[in-house]
Order: C-alpha cells, then structure tokens, then sequence
C-alpha cells in the first residue's frame, strides 16, 4: 500500500494519506500573535478543513484528535469553537491536554486523525 505525502518539508510532512486514513501533523495557528484562544482555534480549525479536502476527505470522517492548551482556563473557550465547527453525530475520539508548546504565542495546537 502507498504512502502519499503532501506539504513535504525537512522535519515533518504535513499530510500523510496512508490506505484510507489521513494524518495531520499538528497545526497551530498562522498568525498566532496577539490572538485570543477563540481566534487561533478558529484559524487551527479553517487550515484543518483545508488539509482534509487536500486529501480528499472532510470533518465528518474524523476518527481522532489530539488538542494541546496552553492554559486549562481557557478549556471552555476552545471547546465552545470546537463545538460549533465538530460534525454533530461524527465526534472523532479526542484528548485534550495542557502543554508548552513550541512557540510563547501559541494557545492551541490540535492534531487529527480521519477516514477518506
């Protein structure tokens, strides 16, 4: 079976497509400073919903997620997007843990997992 790779770089791919599962490597925000826990988990969310139509499937297919927080008093806020983007009836098996994350002005960072 192959391996497709998409957004290819030195460190890490960005997509991997292996059979009929879709792998993200985590995402962060783009433009991180300065932004709300609200706003970069909006913008995490939009670049998972393109990196899912670059392999060919969508949020309703997801099977995992992994969300690393900087902060567990903001839990409610990053849940309140999550919530209103997640497919209702398709939630992916998830876990969400507080972290240092790579960057002082990241808030979140999630990483998911989904069928094609």
């Amino acid at each position: 079976m192959s391996i497709d790779r998409k957004e290819v770089g030195p460190r890490m791919s960005q997509v991997v497509i292996h059979g009929n599962t879709v792998y993200l490597a985590g995402v962060v925000a783009r433009n991180a400073s300065g932004k709300s826990m609200t706003e970069q988990t909006q913008d995490v969310l939009k670049s998972i919903d393109g990196y899912l139509a670059q392999a060919g499937t969508d949020k309703s297919k997801l099977l995992s997620a992994n969300i690393w927080i900087t902060d567990m008093a903001k839990f409610a806020e990053m849940n309140a997007v999550w919530d209103a983007w997640v497919s209702p009836g398709n939630t992916p098996a998830r876990a969400t843990v507080e972290a240092k994350l790579a960057a002082p002005g990241y808030h979140v960072e999630i990483m998911v997992v989904a069928a094609k």
